[in-house]
């Protein structure tokens, strides 16, 4: 596979539509075509952005959450489904590689998913928060290590990690020894204030010094009447302000354009893959630089089953060859 030397990115920060069940999906497919218009290869939404990050969650006490959590338990995204085939026809349509947050059902539980679809529409990679953070395990369920996976798509080697997984070295680790050139950032922005949107800026270019590659990093964003539409509590609605930092870092650990922190809109950057070698050159966290005799990484990438057969026991053999067992 031939791919470009300059791979131009976009990251969307955009707020989900509350009213509509299909109506995020609507905005996820115009966003994929104005960043096609704009020449953008890669385009990488925000976390769980369809149909919209449960900010409920972070507000409501558990014995409150049961109407919100069960109508996301029927707008949640079923993978395969409607909404898989409509973005993966519009990636294929316009030749670009999608990066999507979602609330995926799995019958009766609820996982925060990432997908990546491939410029021809194939779905790349699927893989589910291995950790849900604080307030979301009231909502999702728990992933596993099948999914810390990096896909060759038509741009280069993706990686995918969301919001304060992060913060899990080993987590990232497992995507760095598998020579992702592009990570894809996710955070739900509009939450818990101007301090969540500086500790993003530090994680995301520590990931792309560390990693030595490109970070691509969304974020949502929600409109006063959608906040007011969370809450009403007015001492509670400074908890979903704040927190947006739509970014692309390159792996200099330097932004490449100007960081997004308030309303929507796109930032779009040209990445020089050039500039992956340049870095590892000095510093190759997964090769010259490391000391796998001293310090390695085991992963359990068997996929998490609840269910499943026993081999069948070997038929027993008799000790003496002339009786039969």
């Amino acid at each position: 596979m031939t791919r470009p030397a300059i791979v131009r990115a976009a990251a969307v920060q955009i707020a989900p539509d509350f009213e509509r069940p299909d109506g995020t999906l609507d905005r996820v497919c115009t966003a994929i075509d104005e960043a096609a218009d704009r020449g953008a290869r890669l385009v990488v939404f925000p976390e769980t952005f369809v149909p919209y990050y449960p900010y409920f969650s972070f507000v409501l006490p558990p014995c409150k959450q049961g109407p919100e959590h069960l109508r996301l338990y029927e707008h949640a995204v079923v993978v395969p489904g409607p909404v898989t085939l409509a973005v993966a026809e519009r990636a294929r349509t316009r030749g670009i590689v999608v990066l999507l947050g979602v609330n995926e059902r799995d019958h009766g539980s609820l996982y925060n998913t990432q997908l990546l679809f491939d410029a021809d529409g194939r779905l790349a990679l699927k893989r589910r928060k291995i950790t849900p953070t604080y307030h979301e395990r009231m909502v999702w369920g728990q992933g596993d290590a099948a999914g810390l996976k990096v896909a060759d798509t038509a741009v280069g080697r993706i990686g995918a990690l969301a919001c304060w997984e992060h913060y899990n070295p080993l987590a990232r680790y497992a995507l760095m020894a598998q020579h992702e050139e592009i990570h894809c950032a996710q955070f739900p922005g509009s939450l818990v204030g101007q301090i969540f949107a500086d500790q993003m800026g530090v994680t995301i270019r520590h990931h792309a010094l560390e990693s030595g590659c490109f970070v691509v990093n969304a974020t949502g964003w929600l409109s006063d009447a959608q906040v007011h539409a969370v809450t009403p509590d007015a001492g509670l609605q400074q908890a979903l302000r704040g927190g947006c930092h739509t970014a692309i870092v390159s792996p200099e650990g330097k932004y490449l354009a100007e960081p997004l922190t308030e309303g929507e809109g796109m930032v779009i950057a040209d990445l020089d893959m050039a500039l992956i070698t340049k870095r590892k050159r000095m510093m190759d966290s997964v090769g010259h630089y490391a000391r796998p005799e001293l310090l390695s990484l085991a992963i359990n990438e068997r996929p998490a089953q609840t269910f499943f057969e026993m081999p069948t026991a070997p038929a027993a053999m008799s000790l003496n060859p002339e009786l039969p067992a």
